[in-house]
């Protein structure tokens, strides 16, 4: 990963403090396959700017009872 790639990722806790979810939902959303982290070489997950829209549009489908395994068809 190059520098100028790494400076566009975000750190899981910068994903939980800008979406407004906790880290462990986060790391039950990839469990699912709702969003991908990429692995640094310490195995640390770095994420997208886009995956804070994949988060926006699971918690508005979560609050109308959409359940996952559709949110996850919808979102891939």
């Amino acid at each position: 990963m190059t520098e100028t790639n790494q400076s566009r990722l975000l750190t899981v806790g910068e994903v939980a403090k800008r979406s407004g979810v906790a880290v462990s939902t986060l790391h039950f959303y990839e469990s699912k396959g709702l969003i991908k982290s990429i692995r640094t070489n310490g195995n640390q997950r770095r994420f997208t700017l886009v995956v804070l829209r994949y988060i926006a549009i699971i918690k508005i489908a979560q609050t109308v009872g959409i359940p996952l395994e559709e949110i996850k068809q919808a979102l891939s």
